[in-house]
């Protein structure tokens, strides 16, 4: 699994958003920079999981993160 600059991601990793993303279901924006810390990787390979302060259950594609 890779990030959108071609880093390997794994269990564990903390990841910063390249761009500002909404959240459905939330009513929140996410902006760009927005550190996401202790991702868990999914069986889908463009997708992990994640957790945000305010977001709970929170999944974001590989495409719009970067390794920190």
């Amino acid at each position: 699994m890779r990030d959108a600059a071609g880093n390997v991601l794994a269990d564990g990793d903390s990841v910063v958003l390249v761009k500002d993303l909404k959240v459905k279901g939330a009513n929140q924006t996410l902006k760009q920079g927005t550190v996401i810390r202790s991702i868990r990787l999914t069986e889908n390979v463009e997708e992990i999981d994640c957790r945000h302060d305010t977001i709970k259950g929170l999944v974001l594609r590989t495409e719009f993160v970067r390794k920190r």
